[in-house]
């Protein structure tokens, strides 16, 4: 009986599906552990074999802990709403849900024919209503929350009213909105509902206020940072401009500390640590304020360096600062506004990666130095961003970089702050330059200047000291239909939760998915959808992190119709053990998870600081282009002639890429070529040895590019184990690596080598109930051992290699013993699962899968070395190999050679002057 991968795989995810095999309950008599993928959005294009690169490396770890006695849980589900199945609505009219479920049923296919073994009972949705009812129910504890800097927690926003009500705002520590009123219990009792409100709005963990924000036209809705790139939206390459809307905000800029803080405490890659880190951004300085008279209002900047404030020669706002329109003269208007129209087109990125240009507008106004009382100019720049800080820059040319580059440009004041002439040295606070232009700390070092000025500035009120993060709050409103419903309805343009009985709040139905012609977001199209008839509902949709940055709770208890989970089910899986995904997730999913898992925690429903105990960012796999080079006329006109590649160097030749399904090691199917592409029916070819040899690069995969390979395609040729294997095998998980469908043939060879083991000449199933030799439990344990150390430290291409070596040692050897195959093939199970199973039934272990056998205990008395094959010298040269006992001395193994047939054959009579031994290395014998 032949390996036959299609009818073997086919028949056991059958069975896997048919026994739920891999299905979790919440048992206490294992030890739990969960592993988790971030799970995908389903695009219409699949998967192809990039894609299941971390989902293997996390089966492979789950099925290896549950042959380790673990209760794992290894949960699937899709992040199904999001902004591409909204476009592709636009376009044809069809409902989202419709294009979803049909990418979600291709995935559901793929994913299965892979051979995962995910515990579908739990899969989850974010566009089912049944999920989206508890990100709604999240909102409205967010909503219903504020943040107790006394207490370092979240706590319900009903502490906060019962204070306001018996003590006013005094003594109040809370993460708020920087104008909040001041007033005593009475004054609070005596406000309007509305007054009431709208000041709790402003210490809310979520709130709605004015924000700045990408605005993309063409589709219609405001999009994150990481949604645009180089001025465009991502999807679509349209134009976004920077503009002011009332937005949904998250107050995740309350955690910052604790997110910070947190890092400490997990097992995450520390380039991507480092990227959170930066991206919180904590800064230790002072606020400082400069007067602005004219208007009775004060410019509040904040700076890590308040010692340089001698050296501010002029103020710089963000173009889209508050104060610009009433700062600036008639004088300035038309260029300052000019200016702030051709910044409104930049996004905030590229505005903070575009260090080398200056540019900028005066205002034609003048502020008051808040110690000299000077007056400094004000500018406006794209180099500050309304959405870091204050919005406002206090400008030192002689301490800062882009300051400097700013004052040359408009031949702006350089005012010397130290006996440093350096620029860099002048703003290191390390140095023991002393400031020599003020009398006030003329002469003083950093360590002791700063604190002198903070206290100067707080006696006149102009400064304080404060700690910074470069972090803003999450915009959490996207003007587009395919999202959750916010659950708020309007009265007296104040917003109210529904209640929460009232949830799910569902998603209308709509005409067009596009927004209404007087500009509302497209649930503006919706007839007849007001709160109790009356009410305007909010027509902003949640963003697309809101449904994944709480889904690992959904897994842990998804059928549940009353909690988002279950206290017994939350504290029985905790936080996830080990969860896999890509790093483009640094500053965006991952940080917005745990800032709602740290929020839960706040409120009571479970006890985990963070949500991932350990992380890893799986590499990219990318893929290998294959082209061909068409041949140019003299006028540099393309031909339908193409020339194999070592002959291009002869001709004149463009290359052009290929599709890699019609290439195999590098050489071309000319008749499929031929039906690739219509203008290439008549084709010709010269050949070199009678092939047409494609060139080779590697690239991302891309369908532009014709280099994705679908998985489909090779588990058809090859199986799913075969896939499975040689994706580890291309080299190490985390790191980047070229698929190349060349070599995967090797990995194919060796399963049906594995497969032959159990298997005599003719074919029939023939494994030995005798004893194993020594080699051959040597050849086991040595993988057992293996495997074990490589899954532990997720080095899984070194295992395929052992594997490989193993199975080579055993057909050497000849090997058929039941007591060798029988563990070799439950340590092979977690990379190839499908040929474990059958091997494992045909050795008599059905039924029952393999999938809960007890993992081999190493055992390493089989690999002690108990003889040695020694090489013997006559004179020095080399004639024979002589195994011999490890424990045995020099006159046993003189009396062993004296008896030796063979060695006395070598000595051919001749006196013996002398023996040399080392043991365990030579023998040397001196005639």
């Amino acid at each position: 009986m032949e390996y036959n991968h299609q009818s073997i795989e086919q028949k056991w995810q059958k069975y896997w599906a048919t026994n739920q095999t891999f299905k979790t309950e919440e048992s206490t008599e294992k030890p739990k552990y969960y592993v988790l993928d971030m799970f995908p959005y389903p695009s219409g294009a699949g998967l192809h074999v990039g894609h299941p690169l971390g989902y293997i490396a996390s089966d492979i770890f789950s099925r290896y802990k549950r042959l380790k006695g673990f209760n794992v849980l290894h949960p699937m589900g899709y992040d199904s709403f999001g902004l591409p199945a909204e476009q592709y609505a636009i376009q044809t009219g069809q409902h989202p849900a419709i294009t979803t479920e049909t990418n979600i049923q291709r995935y559901r296919e793929q994913l299965d024919n892979i051979g995962f073994s995910y515990d579908w009972s739990r899969e989850v949705r974010t566009s089912n209503a049944d999920y989206y009812h508890w990100t709604q129910w999240i909102f409205m504890k967010a909503f219903d929350a504020w943040y107790n800097k006394a207490a370092d927690r979240a706590e319900s926003i009903s502490t906060l009213v019962d204070h306001f009500a018996s003590q006013g705002s005094a003594g109040i520590q809370a993460e708020s909105d920087e104008e909040v009123l001041s007033f005593t219990a009475d004054e609070w009792n005596a406000f309007s509902e509305e007054v009431q409100q709208t000041e709790l709005l402003k210490y809310r963990l979520a709130y709605l206020r004015e924000s700045t924000v990408n605005w993309c036209a063409a589709l219609g809705t405001v999009l994150a940072n990481d949604e645009v790139i180089n001025g465009v939206s991502e999807r679509g390459g349209y134009p976004v401009e920077q503009k002011k809307m009332m937005q949904w905000s998250m107050r995740i800029t309350a955690y910052a500390d604790r997110l910070l803080r947190g890092l400490h405490t997990i097992d995450w890659p520390e380039p991507l640590v480092e990227m959170q880190r930066n991206w919180i951004g904590k800064s230790v300085g002072a606020s400082v304020k400069f007067p602005v008279p004219q208007l009775n209002e004060n410019i509040e900047v904040f700076t890590t360096r308040v010692d340089t404030i001698f050296g501010v020669s002029f103020v710089v706002l963000a173009p889209e600062h508050e104060l610009v329109a009433a700062l600036t003269t008639d004088a300035q208007r038309g260029d300052v506004e000019s200016y702030i129209e051709k910044t409104s087109k930049k996004s905030e990125l590229d505005r903070m990666a575009d260090a080398k240009t200056v540019s900028g507008a005066f205002t034609g106004s003048y502020a008051k130095h808040p110690i000299t009382g000077e007056d400094v100019q004000i500018w406006i720049a794209d180099y500050v961003l309304a959405s870091y800080g204050t919005g406002a820059v206090m400008a030192v040319p002689s301490g800062d970089q882009r300051d400097y580059l700013f004052a040359q440009h408009f031949n702006l004041p350089i005012i010397p702050i130290s006996d440093s002439q350096d620029i860099s040295e002048a703003a290191d606070p390390n140095k023991d330059g002393k400031y020599i232009n003020s009398d006030f700390i003329n002469g003083m070092n950093y360590q002791e200047a700063v604190p002198a000025l903070i206290e100067r500035l707080e006696a006149l009120k102009l400064g304080k000291a404060k700690i910074n993060f470069r972090m803003r709050d999450a915009i959490f409103g996207r003007q587009r239909y395919w999202g959750e419903p916010v659950p708020v309805y309007f009265k007296n343009n104040l917003p109210y939760l529904i209640k929460e009985e009232e949830l799910p709040l569902l998603l209308p139905e709509v005409d067009k998915y596009l927004p209404t012609e007087t500009g509302e977001p497209p649930l503006g199209r919706a007839e007849g959808w007001k709160y109790q008839d009356e009410y305007d509902y909010e027509l902003s949709t949640m963003p697309g992190w809101a449904g994944s940055s709480w889904y690992w709770f959904r897994y842990m208890d998804p059928k549940n119709e009353n909690q988002f989970a279950s206290p017994e089910a939350v504290d029985y899986w905790k936080a996830v053990d080990l969860y896999i995904g890509g790093s483009e997730h640094a500053t965006g999913h991952l940080l917005y998870s745990r800032f709602w898992n740290k929020f839960l925690k706040d409120m009571g429903y479970h006890n985990e600081e963070e949500p991932f105990k350990k992380l890893i960012n799986q590499g990219m796999i990318q893929g290998r282009s294959n082209f061909v080079y068409r041949l140019l006329d003299e006028e540099g006109r393309g031909t339908n002639t193409f020339v194999s590649l070592g002959l291009r160097d002869q001709y004149k030749t463009l290359p052009l890429h290929v599709d890699v399904n019609i290439v195999s090691n590098d050489v071309l199917d000319l008749a499929k070529f031929k039906q690739f592409r219509p203008d290439f029916a008549d084709a010709e070819f010269i050949l070199e040895n009678g092939k047409y040899i494609c060139g080779t690069e590697v690239e991302k995969m891309s369908k532009s590019k014709y280099n994705v390979v679908n998985p489909d395609d090779i588990i058809s040729q090859y199986g799913a184990d075969t896939l499975r294997l040689y994706e580890m095998f291309l080299g190490p998980l985390e790191q980047a690596k070229p698929w190349n469908t060349n070599g995967i043939e090797g990995v194919y060879k060796f399963l049906r080598k594995v497969w032959r083991l159990f298997h005599d000449a003719e074919g029939n199933f023939h494994v030995s109930d005798e004893e194993p030799s020594k080699a051959e439990f040597k050849a086991l344990h040595k993988i057992i051992k293996k495997v074990e150390d490589d899954i532990e430290r997720f080095s899984f291409n070194t295992s395929v290699s052992a594997f490989m070596i193993c199975v080579n040692e055993l057909t050497d050897l000849k090997c058929n013993k039941r007591a060798i195959l029988q563990d070799l093939i439950i340590v092979l199970e977690s990379y190839a699962p499908h040929i474990a199973e059958e091997l494992w039934s045909l050795l008599g272990n059905a039924p029952g899968s393999i999938s809960y056998a007890q993992y081999p205990t190493f055992n390493p008395a089989y690999l002690v070395e108990s003889e040695f094959a020694y090489p013997v010298s006559i004179n020095g040269k080399m004639k024979m190999n002589l195994p011999l006992a490890l424990d045995l001395d020099q006159p046993a193994v003189e009396a062993i050679l004296k008896d030796n047939a063979e060695v006395q054959k070598y000595i051919d009579g001749k006196a013996v002057k002398k023996i040399i031994f080392v043991k365990g290395k030579i023998i040397n014998i001196v005639v």
